[in-house]
């Protein structure tokens, strides 16, 4: 009998595993992005074009697997509705931002600045759903921004050369991308993963063409170089992190996705200095150490209460 205990908790620690590595491969899968961005940048492509090509191929491809699950299940309901498409422009809009900020700063403060998201988040859900803060969240805010302010090489005068507009549009990003987070956890909950992330998907192209209309109509990057940098992107951007996340969370639970969704930072970084060759100090690498251990701390407190207020309940 205990043996089988045994194996029963062996088996059980790897499945957790297994789906622990699962969701980590998607949030480094967004990680890699956008140093190959940079290099599209390089070959003559632009922002919009590059994020509008992410966000068509990404949307056929989900629309892809929303007709197959149809097929396969003899049904051919979608529950989707508008609010989603809508919502899926502040993704767009954000994506658009951030890819053209990395034109004029380095992708590592690009992503740095982006990940102000987890304190710009909070604030948000503070001033629109009145949800009260915690002095763990004020705390664990106050040691991200000095944690950015490290992370971001802010610190060292003679390096400040960095463009205000490039800054303008990372944190922008930023905001619409808190914009995103809010309307993803409180719209179409019901609505099946793929056919929720092909309807904000399609949103998303929607605002991009919109914003870029001119510029992408009469493009003449309209090629197979675009389609080849649209569809790497599309991949590794839009079809497998969802679906790493959408089969991992669920097993592992919100407050350790939360932590391995911070692998997103580093793997920015990591990739900026392989790839592009931006120099990395170690007092950005100090810094970009409190911003993950700030946010790790935070979803630790805040599982281990919640733990709490469950047994407390079941009492």
């Amino acid at each position: 009998m205990s043996y089988l205990i045994i194996l029963n908790g062996q088996n059980k620690t790897e499945e957790m595993t297994k789906y622990i590595i699962i969701v980590a491969l998607g949030a480094i899968s967004y990680g890699t992005l956008t140093s190959f961005a940079k290099i599209a940048y390089g070959q003559g492509y632009t922002a919009g074009e590059i994020t509008f090509a992410q966000a068509l191929i990404g949307a056929i491809i989900l629309w892809a697997f929303v007709l197959y699950r149809n097929i396969k299940n003899r049904s051919f309901k979608l529950a989707g509705n508008w609010k989603l498409i809508l919502a899926g422009t502040s993704m767009g809009f954000s994506a658009f931002c951030f890819y053209l900020s990395v034109k004029y700063i380095p992708v590592s403060l690009a992503i740095v600045l982006l990940m102000q998201v987890s304190w710009i988040s909070t604030l948000a859900e503070w001033l629109v759903f009145k949800k009260p803060l915690s002095a763990l969240q004020i705390i664990a805010s106050v040691i991200v921004v000095f944690g950015t302010v490290l992370a971001g090489n802010l610190l060292n005068a003679n390096d400040l050369n960095f463009s205000f507009t490039g800054i303008a549009l990372a944190l922008s990003s930023a905001f619409l991308y808190t914009l995103y987070v809010l309307f993803t956890s409180r719209l179409g909950n019901e609505t099946p993963m793929f056919e929720k992330s092909a309807l904000m998907t399609t949103g998303a192209a929607m605002m991009i063409l919109l914003i870029n209309f001119p510029s992408i109509t009469t493009s003449t990057h309209l090629d197979f170089g675009l389609l080849k940098w649209g569809t790497f992107l599309a991949v590794f951007g839009t079809v497998i992190p969802p679906i790493c996340f959408t089969t991992g969370m669920p097993k592992i639970g919100a407050s350790l996705s939360a932590i391995l969704l911070t692998l997103e930072l580093p793997a920015v970084v990591f990739c900026a200095h392989i790839i592009l060759g931006e120099q990395v100090t170690f007092l950005q690498i100090i810094g970009i150490a409190i911003m993950i251990g700030a946010i790790i701390w935070l979803n630790l407190v805040k599982a281990k209460r919640e733990k709490q207020t469950t047994e407390n309940l079941a009492v």
